[in-house]
């Protein structure tokens, strides 16, 4: 602008001349004379015209500068909001870039649940509790995390009860397909019935003996359809880090992993003299499945795995497990069986194998035949919050112990409730020879035990 008012202005200058030079080459006319008085006018309100323009604009780029300035301080908030200008249009593009890919993504984010979870218990074998009539305990607070950031899927547990702590699952994946997935991490062993061989609070036998919601570190394929599961696992250890791993005790874990050798004049709940640990083992299981009808279904399967146990410097021993399964359900009944069969094959000569979770060892036979049999019943209701009842009973029965001995027997007979956040387990175990029912898997008694046990949990 400044530009155009110089031109004009020297424009004029130069026509001055002009028009004199014409006036002196003959007489000068009032008409004339009249004629140039108007063109300076003209120039002189052109000129005014120009310099208000000039102004304006001058005003109006003081205005964008405090704008931006505005925007750029920390205090912006505190500013009533001005007219966006055009110098954020890359601002603007680059954030709408960025809601085009969170939506594209289609992920949702990660979820955080977990369980708040107390029990009552009354225990027959249990001469103080007996006389109280039962104890009210706190059970766990757990923490689950889950979902999906970009392809990569994270699901994760972490729980804490009284006297310890533990990660029961940590792992990430990925969906190479439709049907196939990858997990890496702390993952579920594939074993048997899934997702549990049970019904009631305690699970079965098999649980107390590493077979069943057992979690180890590797790596694991899996691959689902409308008629086939097939899982091959490998595990270069325990969740700890196998038998060296640096933990602070390495009875403070969710599921039951071997731990040592029970040598000759140890108790059955002693600290073992000889550690080992899991090592370099491989897992599959396969389950073909069956739509009978709209309201039926029926499951079978195989499941096997075999590896390594490790004193820390060398391998002292195999270890096998092979299990047969099934699962048969119509309208609202559910049947359950699985026939498992466990092998410790040591260098050495033992009473046993030494496991451990939950902050205690325990000892169980080196080999032995487990029998599952459940029967459930889901009953939905509507009695003020509560939705559903589920009846079982779940039948556990360990047999053929290498080294001979009274067999382990535990039967639970129960009802789970569904009320909204809440899931209570109603639980009457009667059992021989089963941890937390006053035995161990390794003992010799012959006498049945009873517990009565509440387990309140709200999961959210």
């Amino acid at each position: 602008m400044k530009q155009q008012i110089l031109a004009i202005c020297i424009g004029a200058a130069l026509s001055a001349p002009a028009i004199a030079q014409e006036q002196t080459d003959g007489k000068v006319t009032a008409t004339q004379l009249q004629e140039v008085m108007q063109e300076m006018q003209r120039l002189q309100q052109r000129v005014a015209d120009l310099e208000a323009q000039l102004a304006a604009e001058q005003e109006q780029d003081e205005d964008v500068v405090e704008e931006v300035a505005l925007e750029q301080s920390p205090r912006a908030e505190d500013v009533a909001p001005r007219k966006r200008i055009n110098s954020n249009t890359a601002l603007e593009a680059r954030i709408e870039q960025l809601e085009g890919d969170v939506e594209a993504a289609q992920n949702a984010p990660i979820t955080i649940g977990g369980a708040v979870r107390t029990q009552f218990v009354w225990e027959d074998y249990n001469e103080g509790n007996k006389d109280r009539g039962g104890d009210i305990d706190f059970d766990l607070i757990r923490l689950d995390y889950s979902g999906t950031i970009g392809d990569v899927i994270l699901s994760a547990q972490y729980r804490w009860f009284q006297y310890m702590e533990s990660v029961q699952h940590a792992w990430v994946g990925y969906n190479f397909t439709d049907n196939w997935q990858g997990q890496v991490g702390i993952t579920k062993v594939p074993f048997g019935n899934t997702p549990y061989n049970s019904n009631n609070y305690f699970f079965s036998s098999n649980f107390y003996v590493g077979l069943e919601d057992d979690h180890d570190a590797g790596v694991k394929f899996l691959y689902r359809d409308a008629e086939w599961d097939f899982d091959i696992a490998f595990f270069k250890n325990d969740e700890q880090g196998g038998v060296d791993g640096y933990v602070s005790d390495r009875v403070d874990r969710y599921a039951y992993d071997p731990l040592g050798v029970r040598l000759s004049g140890e108790g059955i709940y002693d600290t073992p003299e000889l550690a080992v640990g899991e090592s370099n083992s491989f897992a599959a299981r396969v389950a073909r499945k069956y739509a009978l009808s709209p309201d039926s279904s029926f499951e079978v399967g195989l499941s096997g795995q075999m590896g390594k146990m490790n004193d820390g410097s060398d391998d002292v021993g195999d270890r096998s497990a092979f299990a047969v399964h099934g699962v048969y359900s119509v309208d609202r009944w559910t049947f359950m069986g699985q026939v498992s069969q466990y092998d410790y094959d040591m260098d050495m000569a033992n009473e046993g194998i030494v496991v451990g979770a939950y902050a205690f060892y325990d000892t169980i036979p080196s080999k032995a035949t487990l029998y599952t049999a459940n029967i459930a019943y889901s009953l939905p209701v509507s009695i003020g919050p509560i939705s559903n009842l589920t009846f079982y009973n779940d039948y556990s029965l360990m047999t053929d112990k290498r080294g001979g001995g009274e067999d382990t027997v535990m039967n639970v007979l129960g009802m789970a409730v569904s009320a909204g956040g809440l899931y209570t387990y109603f639980d009457l175990v009667t059992a021989k020879n089963q941890p937390f029912v006053g035995g161990s898997m390794a003992g010799d008694s012959t006498d049945t035990k009873t517990r009565f046990n509440i387990n309140i949990g709200y999961y959210f």
